[in-house]
């Protein structure tokens, strides 16, 4: 019967992938001869750990329905209990099904998907921490399976003759970040997941891994996935304390579905931006089933400009800092330049200007037609956020525990009136704006959103997103009621 039963399931792939493979486009894998934004979603789940379908399922909807140019599978670190079709197996060790089950079905998808490109990763139990997304594009599975067997806080498997295990410290985890910096530097990535959802990372923590890991650790979820959960990002557990003992439970929620760390202007993010540290925003589904998410591509995109083809292509245009980060479907194109005399600068970039000058600040987004909930997406405003940079903060000083950069602000806010509409697929909107006498190092970030200012539960006074707890239970309506997006920023030099 067992095998019987096996049998069965194995038919029903080979059925399922041909009838897909009969819609592929028969292109080269990431298919780009110039330069040009991709769509993705960095972490996702299947029946592998605690998803509610199968890879196929998952990568069908992301790429043929929600219009993803990539995506990572991310399952949880520890064990498996499920196969990849979801029947019970005896509880296994996920290094082995990194290998065994999961990346057998990645290598055949990117066969079939040959125009998009599907990356195999892990989501990492961070030790003394909580989670990561962390992923070695490769031709192979053996490099992600031997990082989680080494340093997943939930794998206690001790089988493996000569391999060491080191995970149950932050020190482990900031070991396993040179890890990768030293064995991966160009083609892993170590991004915080949903980083304030149950605080465990504080800042000290951030620039450890950043410090350990400057080409690999180099970003976060600041807009976490489970964006249709009751609790929106599934940010609704606590009560937290500080050390000092005061509560804190506020940072472990979203504000219009951002991490508290980049939705407060001068806090976490800030800090970080403030010591010149590239460190970038990006957002996923953290897709697990449709009760509480959506699916990969449906409400939440970071695009990153990818330059050339292919995976490392892929990896180098992460690591850049060339991206957007955008809630269902508010824009779909951005274009963010600083310039001053004949030199220009665009998102994770550096302008280098003399003291003095003034610099010149161009703003192009698009906004779609239609998003997936059938809305015909509006900006209401655009903020252009200005901060100071100085010096990088030392282990061990008070400024290394610092998690405000008091000189960030909104220094423009931009709304219909100051733009210029072009009529295309959807509307391009162009704005410019001239910082003047510019004479210390800084750098500019925009966030943008249907909200106007001082919308009750949603907005205050300066714009800023309210807590989302204000308006109650969260749901799909209230996620597409609430849109925002945000940029990376673009660092001034002044020399």
């Amino acid at each position: 019967m067992g095998s019987t039963h096996a049998r069965w399931h194995r038919w029903r792939v080979v059925i399922a992938l041909a009838a897909v493979l009969a819609l592929a486009v028969p292109v080269a894998a990431g298919a780009v001869t110039s330069g040009r934004y991709l769509a993705g979603d960095f972490h996702t789940h299947t029946y592998l750990t605690d998803g509610s379908n199968t890879q196929l399922q998952v990568v069908q909807k992301a790429f043929d329905e929600f219009g993803l140019d990539w995506m990572a599978n991310s399952e949880h670190g520890g064990t498996s209990k499920r196969d990849a079709f979801g029947n019970p197996i005896a509880t296994t060790w996920r290094w082995v099904t990194l290998k065994t089950q999961s990346w057998p079905l990645i290598r055949d998808l990117r066969a079939i998907y040959s125009d998009k490109m599907l990356v195999q990763g892990v989501e990492w139990n961070v030790p003394t921490h909580e989670h990561a997304s962390v992923a070695i594009v490769s031709d192979e599975p053996t490099s992600v399976s031997d990082f989680e067997y080494m340093f997943d806080a939930s794998d206690k498997d001790t089988s493996r003759p000569g391999m060491s295990k080191d995970n149950t410290s932050h020190a482990g985890a900031v070991r396993a970040a040179a890890w990768l910096q030293a064995n991966y530097p160009k083609t892993s990535w170590f991004l915080i997941n949903h980083p304030s959802r149950k605080q465990t990372y504080k800042i000290s923590d951030l620039r450890d891994f950043n410090n350990a890991a400057p080409d690999v650790a180099f970003g976060f979820e600041g807009l976490p996935g489970h964006q249709k959960e009751s609790g929106r990002g599934g940010y609704d557990n606590g009560p937290f304390f500080d050390a000092a003992g005061n509560d804190v439970t506020y940072r472990a929620r979203t504000y219009g579905g951002a991490d508290y760390m980049v939705a407060k202007v001068g806090g976490v993010w800030d800090a970080l931006l403030g010591e010149g540290r590239r460190f970038w925003i990006f957002v996923n589904s953290d897709f697990h089933n449709t009760d509480g998410d959506f699916w990969p591509g449906e409400y939440a995109k970071s695009y990153t400009y990818v330059l050339g083809r292919g995976y490392q292509a892929l990896v180098d245009g992460m690591r850049s800092g060339n991206s957007f980060a955008v809630h269902g479907d508010l824009i779909d194109g951005l274009k963010f330049q600083a310039a001053s005399g004949h030199e220009s600068a665009t998102m994770g970039e550096t302008l280098r200007v003399r003291k003095g000058s003034n610099v010149r600040v161009t703003i192009r987004f698009h906004v779609p037609a239609k998003n997936n909930n059938g809305d015909a997406p509006k900006v209401d405003h655009v903020d252009l956020i200005k901060g100071d940079v100085g010096p990088k903060a030392q282990p061990g000083t008070p400024a290394y525990t610092n998690e405000t950069n008091p000189t960030t602000a909104v220094v423009a806010r931009f709304s219909s009136p100051s733009w210029v509409a072009t009529h295309r697929n959807g509307t391009w909107y162009t704005v410019t704006y001239v910082l003047n006498n510019v004479d210390r190092d800084s750098y500019l970030r925009l966030r943008g959103t249907n909200l106007g200012i001082n919308v009750p539960n949603e907005t205050d006074a300066a714009g800023n997103p309210l807590i989302d707890d204000l308006v109650g239970p969260n749901d799909a309506q209230k996620a597409y009621a609430d849109l925002w997006f945000y940029s990376n920023p673009i660092f001034i030099d002044v020399q």
